[in-house]
């Protein structure tokens, strides 16, 4: 890896998928206070709503993910209109 060319932050931090609780280490600048014990090490963790271990198009499971209400939104204006 060529010197100088990353930022100083540049660490190996722990992506969470909190769907599915799997985690995985890369490195990455992302700003994060939390840390988590991984492989006998403490790394800071990143949170996240889905990655390639819970997305349907990597599983080929069919799921939905419905974090904010949005088909409960959706379906609530449908039923409206069809009426």
């Amino acid at each position: 890896m060529k010197k100088g060319i990353h930022p100083d932050n540049y660490r190996p931090v722990v992506f969470k998928d909190m769907s599915n609780g799997d985690m995985f280490l890369s490195r990455s600048t992302a700003k994060t206070n939390d840390t988590v014990e991984f492989e006998g090490e403490t790394y800071p963790v990143v949170k996240l709503e889905i990655s390639s271990s819970s997305h349907p198009f990597y599983t080929g499971k069919s799921k939905l993910v419905d974090t904010a209400g949005r088909v409960d939104k959706f379906m609530s204006r449908y039923a409206k209109t069809r009426k």
